[in-house]
């Protein structure tokens, strides 16, 4: 027997695109049932002979008509209405969506729990005297945060986020639980040049990199992409308020 063929992704989403609300439906609905009635009604005023019907029967049927067709102008207008609401609150729920999404993708990032990228700095330390220990480290990246960046990571494996440690083992330092070798690359997203001002300026991260023996550079870079992710650690004692 010939398998039986799954939906691609694409098909998926084109049905998900055909697919009509239940909004759209009641309004179709509404409107097809008001139809009907209005289809009956002229039918049935075209199936009637009215030849032997006197003036004053005339002029009845006639005010008839006239509120039959006010009633139905009226129901029109409100299924309009009815309409135009369920439309204009689709739109709301669809941007309210959307914000909620775009809140979610900046909490994910902020966390340490997504990749991001954007433009930023490149700073590289030498450390050829190894002098330089976790608490320095540390010390530069708190230079770049207070510079205004927003995503940070060390050599490519390990991402700082507000929970993250710095420890010195074994003539190493650890980040958050990642060993991190030397020479240490630091990528920040932010401004290129608050972040690059920030590590610059006489007296700052660069002097004291020399001081200790080392030597730092940065570069300024239109594009970083930091994939590496920060270790989620679940809760033990914080609970949500309820």
């Amino acid at each position: 027997m010939p398998e039986s063929r799954r939906a691609t992704p694409a098909t998926s989403g084109w049905r998900g695109l055909l697919r009509p609300k239940a909004s759209q439906v009641i309004v179709a609905l509404l409107i097809g049932g008001l139809a009907f009635a209005i289809t009956v009604q002229i039918n049935d005023a075209g199936t009637d002979d009215y030849s032997g019907a006197r003036s004053e029967e005339l002029v009845e049927l006639l005010k008839s008509l006239d509120v039959a067709n006010e009633r139905l102008g009226t129901q029109i207008q409100d299924l309009t209405e009815t309409r135009n609401g369920l439309l204009s609150s689709t739109r709301r729920s669809e941007r309210a969506e959307k914000q909620a999404k775009q809140r979610a993708d900046q909490l994910a990032i902020l966390a340490g729990t997504a990749g991001a990228t954007g433009s930023g700095i490149e700073l590289t330390i030498n450390d050829p005297d190894e002098q330089i220990d976790a608490a320095a480290l540390l010390d530069a990246v708190e230079e770049l945060r207070d510079a205004g960046a927003e995503v940070i990571a060390i050599n490519g494996v390990a991402r700082v986020v507000a929970q993250t440690y710095f420890l010195d083992d074994d003539n190493q330092i650890r980040v958050g639980g990642r060993e991190v070798k030397r020479p240490y690359v630091i990528e920040a997203i932010g401004d290129p040049k608050d972040l690059a001002e920030a590590v610059r300026f006489r007296g700052g991260l660069i002097d004291r990199v020399a001081n200790r023996g080392g030597s730092a550079f940065v570069k300024e870079k239109k594009k970083i992409t930091i994939t590496a992710l920060a270790d989620v650690k679940s809760p033990e004692y914080a609970r949500p308020t309820s």
